[in-house]
C-alpha cells in the first residue's frame, strides 16, 4: 500500500507535477467562487480561448518559450477582459453579447495564426490540452508567484468583493470605486486561467475554475468558507487524478476533471438523498 502512493513520487517530473497540481487548484478554487457567484462561466471559457493569439505570438517572436509564451497568454487575457468591459459599456449592449464578440474575433485570430506557425500541432498542444506533468521548477515558482499575488489580493479586498458581489447597489451606495473591484475581478479571473492552461489546457480550464466552487456551494453557504472547501475539494481531485493518470496511463489533466467531476456527482447525489430523507 505504502509503494502505491510512493513509487509515483520516485520522478521528479511527478513531484513537480503534484505540487502544480496543488498550487493550481487552490488558486483557481478561490477564484472560481467568485465566478460561480456572479454566473462568469462563459466569461472563463471566453477568455480561455482568447490567450490563443497571444500563445501565437509568443510562439512567433521566441519559439517555444515557455516564459514568453505564458506572459503573452496572460497579456492577451487581459486585453481581451478590458475590452469585454469597455464594449459592454460604450456600446450599451450586453454582456453576454460582448463576450461573444470578443470571444469569437480572439479565437479566431488565434486559430490564423496558429495556422501560419511550422509544427504547431506539436509545439503548441501543451496550451490545448495541458502538460501538468511537463511542469519545470521555474514554471512552479512563476506559478506560485502569480498565484500568491492573487490569493493576496482578494484576502486583502475580500470586504470590498463580497458587497460589489453580492449587492452592487449596496457597493455604489457606499461609494466604493465598483469598476475599479469588477476590472480586478476580471485581471485575477485571467491570471488565475493563465496558471490553469499550462496543467490543464484551454479546453478544460473551464471545469477547474467551477467545479470546485459548484461542489463547495452544497455544503456551505458562507462564501470564505466556500473559498476553503472548494480548495480542499480542488488539492483532492489534483492528487487523485495525478495517480490516476500515472497508473491508468490517461492524460492527467482530464484526470483531475474528471475526478472534479466525480466528487461533484457524490456531493450533489448525497444532497439529494439527505433532502429526501430530512
Amino acid at each position: 500500500m505504502i509503494d502505491f502512493f510512493t513509487a509515483p513520487l520516485a520522478y521528479s517530473f511527478m513531484q513537480r507535477g503534484l505540487l502544480a497540481a496543488l498550487l493550481v487548484g487552490i488558486v483557481c478554487a478561490v477564484v472560481g467562487v467568485y465566478v460561480v457567484l456572479r454566473g462568469m462561466a462563459f466569461l472563463g471559457d471566453a477568455l480561455a480561448h482568447t490567450m490563443l493569439p497571444g500563445i501565437a505570438i509568443g510562439y512567433l517572436l521566441n519559439g517555444a518559450d515557455r516564459g514568453a509564451l505564458f506572459w503573452w497568454a496572460l497579456g492577451t487575457a487581459l486585453v481581451s477582459s478590458f475590452s469585454i468591459g469597455a464594449i459592454s459599456r460604450a456600446a450599451r449592449i450586453r454582456e453576454d453579447t460582448a463576450i461573444g464578440i470578443v470571444f469569437a474575433a480572439m479565437f479566431a485570430l488565434g486559430v490564423a495564426l496558429i495556422s501560419t506557425v511550422r509544427n504547431s500541432a506539436v509545439d503548441l498542444s501543451h496550451f490545448l490540452f495541458g502538460n501538468i506533468l511537463g511542469v519545470s521548477e521555474y514554471d512552479l515558482w512563476r506559478i506560485a508567484v502569480l498565484g500568491l499575488i492573487v490569493i493576496a489580493l482578494i484576502i486583502l479586498f475580500y470586504k470590498e468583493l463580497m458587497v460589489v458581489t453580492f449587492d452592487p447597489v449596496l457597493a455604489t451606495t457606499l461609494r466604493l470605486p465598483v469598476r475599479f473591484f469588477d476590472l480586478l475581478l476580471l485581471a485575477l479571473l485571467a491570471a488565475s486561467i493563465v496558471v490553469a492552461i499550462q496543467t490543464v489546457g484551454v479546453a478544460l480550464t473551464l471545469a477547474i475554475l467551477v467545479t470546485p466552487p459548484a461542489t463547495a456551494a452544497f455544503l456551505t453557504h458562507r462564501m470564505h468558507t466556500m473559498m476553503i472547501v472548494a480548495a480542499l475539494l480542488a488539492v483532492i481531485a489534483g492528487v487523485v487524478g495525478l495517480y490516476a493518470s500515472y497508473y491508468f496511463s490517461i492524460a492527467s489533466g482530464a484526470a483531475i476533471v474528471l475526478t472534479s467531476t466525480a466528487i461533484f456527482v457524490l456531493v450533489w447525489a448525497g444532497s439529494r438523498l439527505s433532502h429526501r430523507t430530512a
